[in-house]
């Protein structure tokens, strides 16, 4: 089992910044690939970005590439979200999931937090 707990969200104007946290117990961290994905109102859950366990191999949404970085500090079992360039299309709820690889397919990760809002001001 993993727990997962997120945090950084809040209200932010359009063009600023963000940073996530999702902090992981449970399983072992480091041998786990993590994931960010984002829920808006009535829309389904969407892909924003992974990382590997090693953190050496990373993807992106294409709707966020140059804009999100996602990195992970494996001594404190914590994976980041660095969101720069806010839009107020980003707006959503945003989750973090762990998995056995870092994958784009929600379907392949089986733990996941309770989500943090991040919602951009035009």
């Amino acid at each position: 089992q993993v727990q997962l707990v997120e945090s950084g969200g809040g209200l932010v104007q359009a063009g600023g910044s963000l940073r996530l946290s999702c902090a992981a117990s449970g399983r072992t961290f480091s041998s786990t690939a993590m994931g960010w994905f984002s829920q808006a109102p009535g829309k389904e859950r969407v892909f924003i970005a992974a990382i590997s366990w090693s953190g050496g191999s990373t993807a992106y949404a294409d709707h966020v590439k140059d804009r999100f970085t996602i990195s992970r500090d494996n001594a404190k079992n914590t994976v980041y979200l660095q969101m720069n360039s806010l839009k107020p299309e980003d707006t959503a709820v945003y989750y973090c999931a762990a998995g056995a690889r870092a994958s784009t397919k929600r379907l392949e990760y089986p733990y996941w937090g309770q989500g943090t809002q991040v919602t951009v001001s035009s």
